[in-house]
């Protein structure tokens, strides 16, 4: 997201969702986030986030927008990494005397199994994201001390060279004719 501007994403839906979001890159990692329904009201609103979960279940079929804002920056860009997950996951039928009992329970599981799996994958990306923004620390922090060494190296030896010229000086034979 662009330094003053405000970015939206659409979706279409009838039942409900998830938004997950982190903020990668860019000043405080902070921004703002709003979720506006279909007819303009708003669902959620976030200020100066650096990360977020938000579920909800839409109160009627239509398209929802999911905006990401970033007019308080003044300077920088932000890399917002996000995901929506649309849909409750609850399916069940109601030919409750043809399926059996078993069955139901296998659904649960599977139903179960799946709401772990999504679980994992967000955090699979959330982690991705940490070690992304960990990476680009480290090797900031690993430029700025060889930096640092080679102007310690540079002092050290422009030290050196000034006492050799200070002690040649003072002892150095000087003649009064």
């Amino acid at each position: 997201v662009q330094r003053r501007v405000r970015e939206a994403v659409v979706s279409t839906q009838s039942t409900g969702m998830t938004l997950t979001f982190e903020v990668a890159e860019g000043g405080f990692l902070d921004i703002d986030v709003s979720i506006f329904g279909p007819e303009g009201k708003s669902v959620y609103k976030g200020s100066r986030e650096s990360s977020g979960k938000y579920a909800f279940s839409a109160y009627m079929d239509g398209q929802y927008k999911y905006c990401f804002s970033n007019t308080m920056s003044k300077m920088t860009a932000k890399v917002v990494m996000f995901s929506m997950d649309i849909g409750d996951g609850s399916h069940k039928e109601d030919h409750a005397d043809t399926i059996d009992k078993d069955h139901d329970k296998l659904a649960e599981q599977l139903s179960e199994l799946r709401t772990a799996l999504v679980g994992v994958k967000h955090d699979q990306e959330y982690m991705e994201v940490r070690d992304r923004t960990h990476s680009m620390i480290n090797n900031s922090t690993n430029t700025r001390v060889v930096w640092w060494a080679f102007f310690e190296a540079l002092v050290l030896l422009a030290m050196s060279l000034g006492q050799i010229y200070y002690l040649k000086r003072f002892f150095e034979v000087r003649r009064v004719v």
